[in-house]
């Protein structure tokens, strides 16, 4: 990610929220303070990292000694688009900078867009749950004039990446476990496909952003995510890897290649004593599946639930170092399709209020960094029953038009929603929707595009 940026593409890694306050006065120097005090709380949002004659390095700035980039300003409600779309697309230099951002912009006295933007060098999308949690809680405090009742974090983000280092050892040690799994991931990817030919879209006239992405969104029903987890359950895997295993067969008839390599993105949090910090820990692993086409359903779901098992087991080489072992051009992507869920931190509920004091705010800003990728949510009720799925599909322009698009995801859904149906029958028969697929109609037309 280092290196993205120092080639110029340190925009497409920016992470940005926003979230509007209203329906109660707002005092802006108190949120001001509150960033400050969550600034100087989070080592990661207050570190550089300069390049050094040993390659690039961490620099942890002292809370106070730089100034983080806060600005308040008035703003109107028909600025607010083009001002969030601005802030979340404009680089860091990580090697100066400090990797965080925050503008209030005050559309009036009890209305308020809080919008944080920060290098995903330093923060991982886990880390938004911690990140506004502290930030509400010492922006509680500056209003009452007190100092935030937090506990004290139990480790550094520097405290983890030392343990980290320790635990793996170096690259040139035979023995050490970095090795082992570096030499698990060439066996396990060796003669792989190197690209997947994926269709793509006519050439469009004039220069085209190459990660400028669109988004469809995704939803599935509670009976759709219940029938998925009967088919996890039945063979002891996940509702991801049944998700996975669909994505996988997609891809499989998209890129005609019974041979895919998909990823999903891993937490790496795998200490309690993690769970509160802000950082990047998270990280891709790969997941190669073979798709034999006199398999069935089952077969498909048991390799993938090994392949996955297997890759949260080597889960800690990293991509770049991963990247320079493998037998491929280095022009060519690691991988090019991904699918992540996660589960939702609350529970569903038909009685939530319609307005709240606290809400998201859209930014108009799709990058896309691989050429299909999923972000799922996983979502429960109050008493732990399926509430549905829903999420985005994200590829990018310069390689898909919107019809392509849209077939791609219209052909997963009705994968999806035949491994909900009860189908057990072959790969072959699965990627070929019979009539009692709710989403046969629109699928047929996907595989007249994919297949």
């Amino acid at each position: 990610m280092w290196h993205a940026a120092r080639g110029g593409l340190c925009a497409n890694w920016n992470v940005a929220r926003a979230v509007r306050l209203r329906g109660a006065p707002v005092q802006v120097s108190a949120l001001r303070k509150a960033l400050e005090l969550l600034v100087a709380r989070h080592e990661p949002l207050r570190t550089r990292y300069p390049l050094t004659e040993h390659g690039p390095a961490q620099q942890v700035v002292d809370a106070g000694a730089c100034p983080p980039d806060i600005i308040d300003r008035p703003l109107a409600e028909t600025d607010l688009r083009a001002a969030l779309a601005e802030l979340a697309t404009r680089p860091f230099d990580l090697a100066h900078d400090l990797p965080f951002r925050a503008r209030l912009y005050v559309l009036g006295p009890d209305d308020v867009v809080v919008a944080l933007v920060v290098h995903h060098i330093s923060v991982d999308g886990r880390s938004m749950g911690p990140l506004l949690r502290d930030l509400t809680t010492a922006y509680l405090a500056a209003v009452g004039g007190v100092a935030p009742a937090w506990e004290p974090l139990p480790v550094t983000y520097t405290d983890y990446t030392l343990w980290k280092h320790a635990q793996l050892g170096e690259f040139s040690d035979e023995g050490s476990r970095a090795t082992q799994q570096l030499r698990y991931w060439a066996n396990a990817l060796a003669g792989r496909p190197a690209v997947l030919e994926l269709p793509g879209r006519p050439q469009c006239p004039g220069p085209v952003d190459p990660v400028a992405g669109a988004l469809l969104p995704v939803a599935m029903d509670p009976a759709t995510q219940a029938g998925l987890l009967r088919l996890a359950q039945d063979r002891r895997a996940s509702l991801f890897m049944v998700l996975q295993a669909a994505f996988a067969v997609t891809v499989g008839s998209f890129a005609r290649c019974s041979d895919v390599t998909v990823a999903t993105a891993v937490s790496g949090r795998d200490h309690h004593l993690l769970n509160d910090l802000v950082g990047n820990f998270s990280d891709d692993v790969l997941m190669r599946v073979r798709l034999d086409r006199a398999a069935d359903v089952d077969d498909l779901v048991d390799q993938v639930r090994r392949v996955a098992l297997a890759a949260y087991a080597h889960a800690d080489t990293p991509n770049l170092r991963l990247k320079r072992c493998l037998p491929q051009d280095a022009a060519h992507p690691l991988f090019q399709a991904t699918l992540i869920l996660q589960r939702a931190d609350t529970p569903r509920s038909s009685d939530a209020p319609s307005e709240s004091w606290i809400s998201d705010v859209p930014i108009d800003v799709v990058r896309a960094k691989h050429d299909l990728e999923f972000s799922l949510t996983d979502h429960y009720d109050e008493h732990g029953a399926p509430a549905g799925i829903d999420g985005a599909f994200l590829y990018p322009l310069a390689r898909f038009d919107e019809a392509t698009g849209k077939a791609f995801l219209a052909h997963f859904t009705s994968v999806v929603e035949r491994l909900a149906e009860g189908y057990r029958g072959s790969l072959t028969g699965l990627v070929r929707p019979g009539r009692r697929s709710k989403s046969c109609a629109v699928a047929r037309q996907a595989l007249r595009l994919l297949v």
